[in-house]
């Protein structure tokens, strides 16, 4: 983007902050030594090794269970070792099915066979690897074999059916077509099923990433009308990993589970497919037309039917179980090597995958490989340092799933932090994670220089939401906090299981927002696509890697691990805050809309024949005592701060090796023994994916979804249970508080 005066303006007054070499968990001489060594990192990372690596690991089809997705395991353990770690592949055996039959076909108003095909490009020198290649397919759909009349859905979203029953429209016995976006795949047919639908179609819009957006593939980077999106539709906000495992690692001879038992798998069909194909479908549908918010780019009028089209759709796959290879490499600590710093990427994807995963597992690569360097020069890491090349991440991050539940206690002992990255390309730094690593990612940015502009990351992406803040009351907001703000983490990624199911702090981090595309999980996911459209010199690779590889090397060599809990509580402090008010906004529209309804002003069309009725009331939403949480957040505020006024100074004390172990497993402190309602494997109470979120993330989700659920006594509960958790969290700041004093006490 061009940055406006404005913008220009921000990195003047930004300049001053960015001169500040403090670095959290290091005394002022430590951090001098520590910014020699990044600086020597930094010299020997090269964008070259990027650029080669990306070539051979994205040259063929590399998914779960292929024999090129092992060739890629078995490359990257050999590299690392090459670069003096200890790797192996740690394999497990997990459900993964594949297509054998697909057809979808309109069987009326008129005849048509969708191809369900993405052609071969001559400008896309791997799309034509047909044999090799997966076709177009939901990953965990059931088979099935049924015919009915399609109803387009939107989104296919919870409230797009209140809509559709506004509109007197009933999916049951129906096949649904639902958009790609608004969220995650796997909800759609999750809702579809929900309201008694037989199928769900799922295509991907010219609206959202096709031509509506910009030039398609090959002259530009965009879905054409052929391209579709690969995906899972396993239940992943219920959990992540094996489905046929639940809770356990799938290991070569674990016990598995039948299908039929899993509470993961869906019980209707589901298919993808291009706007190419989607569109003689809409185009012969009927009934009302769509509301404005429901129309896409298609060249037609957006009805929703029921029918007249009627489409038969039949699905047959292969339930195999295969192999998932992890890639797991170790440097050991030379001070504290029980005590773990973990950095991972996926290498498995649906097709290629050079955007998704492989271009952030190659800066991830060089990453490791310029750490091996500094290992030649003398300089060792503190504490030990695990790479990690996960498989099976794209059918429901499986390969990292498993091992966490494999290797579950031995992480809640050792385990300091997860670092994640997925995709990356072009653009602005992007972050999300635990709120006590704030300041540390402050810190982190304010250090890495932009390779367009030539400034720090912090200050380039800073200025862009400033410039595109949408009020002056929100930019001013960006300008005085100058800090990093970490997106809270849902799903969608191996940060997951580390920290939702076993409460290891956790980063996720890569750079956006400039590449464009719409080849996401299809064919055209390429080299050639990505050198053209993404990051055509790895510069932003490079960017990753030096982001992601200071985050490595400071939780490796900190003195003192550099958590803050001040920031975490000022965030979940105004979770607290927001969903008092979501109870409050839900009582004052549910009494006005039940007003307008008894007073028979509340109105809507019952069917197509435009009868009006009115709705039913809504029970009264009562109040609700979030007193016992309120109180613990307190606690936790008063504790906070005490800490960081006590940690400040960055002084080593004679404990540190036990107020490090203290700080490291206070995140577990805000987990639930019996996890979410409905949900048990998510036990973090802060943060996970929403029931209907997916990859979107509910925070203070207990409370929040039993509130959106109209569930007031789980509402009321899941109050109790997130007050003892953050009472827990506020135990272990407090420990922390006084080992700090009686460090200070010894010393004098």
């Amino acid at each position: 983007m061009r940055l406006t005066l404005l913008a220009i303006a921000l990195l003047v007054s930004f300049g001053l902050y960015s001169q500040n070499n403090r670095l959290s968990g290091f005394t002022e001489a430590e951090a001098q030594v520590e910014l020699q060594i990044e600086k020597r990192f930094d010299g020997q990372l090269q964008p070259s090794n990027l650029k080669e690596w990306m070539k051979k690991l994205a040259a063929r089809p590399h998914h779960l269970g292929s024999p090129y997705g092992k060739q890629d395991a078995e490359f990257v353990r050999d590299q690392f070792r090459s670069w003096g770690y200890e790797a192996e592949i740690e394999t497990f055996h997990v459900l993964f099915p594949t297509p054998r039959v697909r057809i979808l076909e309109m069987t009326s108003p008129r005849k048509f066979r969708a191809k369900l095909v993405e052609p071969a490009l001559k400008e896309d020198g791997t799309s034509a690897q047909k044999d090799e290649q997966l076709p177009v397919y939901n990953c965990y759909s059931p088979d099935g074999d049924v015919t009915g009349e399609l109803v387009f859905v939107n989104y296919g979203l919870p409230d797009d059916y209140k809509q559709l029953e506004r509109l007197g429209i009933d999916v049951k016995g129906k096949i649904v077509i639902a958009k790609y976006g608004g969220s995650w795949r796997g909800i759609k047919p999750k809702v579809a099923q929900e309201h008694g639908a037989l199928a769900c179609i799922i295509y991907s819009d010219p609206e959202e990433d096709g031509y509506y957006q910009g030039d398609v593939y090959p002259r530009g980077a965009y879905k054409n009308q052929s391209g579709a999106q690969r995906g899972s539709v396993i239940d992943l906000p219920v959990a992540p990993g094996d489905p046929l495992t639940p809770g356990y690692g799938a290991t070569e001879d674990a016990k598995r589970i039948e299908r039929k038992e899993s509470d993961v798998l869906l019980r209707i069909p589901v298919l993808p497919i291009s706007y190419g194909d989607a569109e003689p479908l809409l185009a012969s549908l009927q009934g009302p037309v769509a509301p404005p918010g429901w129309r896409g780019a298609l060249p037609l009028t957006y009805h929703i039917g029921p029918g007249p089209a009627t489409v038969h759709l039949k699905l047959e796959f292969n339930w195999d179980i295969v192999p998932c290879y992890n890639v797991i490499a170790r440097l050991k600590g030379s001070e504290e090597p029980d005590q773990w710093v973990l950095r991972g990427n996926h290498h498995d994807a649906w097709v290629n995958g050079a955007s998704d995963p492989v271009s952030g597992l190659v800066a991830m690569m060089e990453e490791a490989r310029a750490l091996g360097e500094l290992v030649k020069t003398g300089w060792k890491p503190k504490r030990t340092i695990i790479y990690c090349a996960w498989d099976g991440e794209e059918p429901g991050l499986i390969g990292s799933t498993e091992w966490v539940e494999t290797h579950a206690e031995e992480l809640k002992q050792k385990a300091v932090a997860y670092i994640n990255s997925d995709g990356n390309e072009r653009g602005f730094l992007y972050a999300g994670g635990s709120h006590t690593l704030e300041k540390f990612v402050t810190e982190i940015a304010r250090d890495v220089e932009d390779p367009e502009n030539h400034i720090s990351i912090l200050e380039r992406s800073m200025s862009a939401q400033a410039v595109n803040a949408g009020d002056p009351k929100s930019r001013m907001e960006i300008l005085d906090k100058k800090e990093v703000r970490l997106g809270a983490l849902g799903s969608g990624s191996d940060y997951s299981p580390f920290f939702q199911h076993v409460g290891v702090p956790a980063l996720n981090l890569g750079f956006g927002g400039e590449g464009g595309g719409g080849e996401y999980h299809s064919i055209y996911d390429s080299f050639d696509h990505y050198t053209r459209f993404k990051d055509p010199t790895f510069e932003y690779g490079i960017a990753l890697a030096k982001t992601a590889g200071r985050a490595t090397l400071r939780l490796a060599d900190a003195q003192r691990l550099p958590f803050v809990f001040k920031s975490f509580y000022t965030t979940a402090n105004s979770y607290l805050t927001d969903v008092i008010a979501l109870l409050d906004n839900m009582r004052k529209a549910t009494d006005a809309e039940n007003k307008l309804i008894s007073e028979k002003r509340f109105l809507y069309a019952a069917d197509p024949a435009k009868k009006f009725v009115s709705p039913k009331p809504e029970e009264a939403v009562p109040y609700l005592d979030f007193s016992s949480l309120q109180n613990a957040m307190a606690r936790l505020g008063t504790a906070s701060e005490e800490f960081e006024k006590l940690s400040g100074q960055n002084t080593p004390g004679p404990n540190e090796r036990e107020l490090n172990a203290l700080l490291c497993q206070a995140e577990q402190r805000l987990l639930s023994t019996s996890g979410l309602p409905r949900r048990p494997w998510y036990r973090h109470t802060i943060y996970s994916p929403g029931y209907y979120t997916g990859y979107g993330v509910k925070t203070l989700p207990g409370i929040r979804e039993a509130i959106e659920q109209r569930n007031w006594n789980e509402a009321q509960e899941q109050i109790a249970v997130a007050a003892n958790a953050v009472d827990s969290y506020s135990q272990q700041v407090e420990k922390a508080v006084s080992m700090i004093k009686e460090g200070k006490q010894s010393e004098k």
